[in-house]
């Protein structure tokens, strides 16, 4: 690797020489303009608008447009006059909690390596902030541009990571964020269930680049002056689903095929929050309904036998009357007479 910034990192009172160096590259494959009849290079000419000469380089400096058709012209000269604190220092502003640093901020990564005998500052540096268990905030000056930054460890080595400066992170502004969209919680449960069958631990080098290895396999075949061979057709994206909750649940069963594991919807598979809940609310509602039933019948039988139990008092009262009246009414017989 080659440095492309020397300075270095202010920590207090003492300063820590460092090479800074790029710690990532692009692997895309970058390709020419070229003519098509016979491949010679499309080359591009720097021409002024006005006079319509070309211009070399040692002719161009930056402009500013102010309106109206006017530029500010600036040389080298007028930024080399710019009061830059830290053009040749990483100054240390404070030490914070990594997880208060959001993500968006960051631009791009430095790693940072001991210029000749800093090397036993450097290490306590980097040991001092691996127990802290907190990042630098830094100021930097790369490329003629102050930068906000923040400094941290890795794999044993300092890394600097560029930030964009607060005002640079657009504020999202979507209609759908006044409207009043309602997430049932069975959906809410279902999507968690999603969440589970697809969770893992971050493995980067398991994930490929496969169409920059596609576009290599194309690329050596012309060179080779072989038959390319078609890649493997690559599934086709589901259309969208209206029921929202069957997409979800069929999301879950495929998320278990392709672990091996029961899908949802099977017999023997393990049941999802929401067959759960519906099973114990079939349940509740099932044993309420008997309670119900059984209520009613012995309410039923109670009534029964009291409706019988009268029938048989007021049968027995009628029986009584009945012969009383009969014998009430027999005629009494006459005495005889004497001879």
């Amino acid at each position: 690797m080659r440095a492309i910034w020397r300075g270095a990192v202010s920590f207090g009172l003492v300063s820590i020489g460092v090479r800074v160096y790029s710690a990532t590259e692009e692997k895309d494959i970058r390709f020419h303009q070229v003519h098509r009849t016979d491949g010679g290079r499309i080359k591009y000419k720097r021409v002024c608008s006005i006079d319509g000469e070309e211009v070399s380089y040692d002719d161009i400096a930056k402009g500013y447009d102010i309106g109206g058709g006017e530029m500010v012209i600036l040389t080298d000269e007028d930024f080399a006059e710019l009061p830059l604190s830290t053009s040749h220092a990483i100054d240390v502003l404070e030490f914070v909690p990594a997880e208060q640093v959001d993500p968006i901020l960051y631009n791009k990564a430095y790693f940072l390596e001991p210029d000749g005998a800093a090397a036993k500052p450097y290490v306590l540096l980097r040991d001092a902030l691996t127990d802290s268990e907190r990042v630098a905030i830094v100021k930097v000056a790369l490329r003629q541009r102050e930068q906000l930054a923040t400094l941290r460890v890795r794999e044993g080595v300092l890394l600097l990571n560029t930030m964009l400066w607060p005002d640079e992170i657009r504020r999202p502004d979507f209609g759908f964020l006044d409207e009043d969209i309602k997430v049932r919680p069975p959906e809410l449960a279902m999507a968690s269930s999603l969440i589970d069958s697809m969770a893992g631990e971050f493995e980067p080098d398991v994930f490929t680049d496969d169409y920059r290895a596609a576009l290599q396999e194309v690329i050596d075949a012309k060179v080779e002056g072989r038959e390319v061979v078609q890649p493997e057709e690559v599934e086709e994206a589901p259309a969208a689903a209206v029921d929202l909750m069957a997409a979800l649940r069929a999301s879950v069963d495929r998320a278990r095929a392709a672990r091996g594991e029961e899908p949802a919807g099977a017999g023997a598979g393990q049941p999802t929050p929401i067959s759960s809940a519906k099973s114990a609310k079939a349940a509740a509602a099932k044993k309420a309904t008997g309670t119900k039933k059984a209520a009613g019948k012995s309410a039923e039988k109670s009534t029964g036998a009291k409706k019988a139990a009268g029938a048989k008092k007021a049968a027995a009262k009628s029986g009584t009357a009945k012969k009383a009246a009969t014998k009430k009414a027999a005629p009494k017989k006459a005495p005889r007479k004497s001879a």
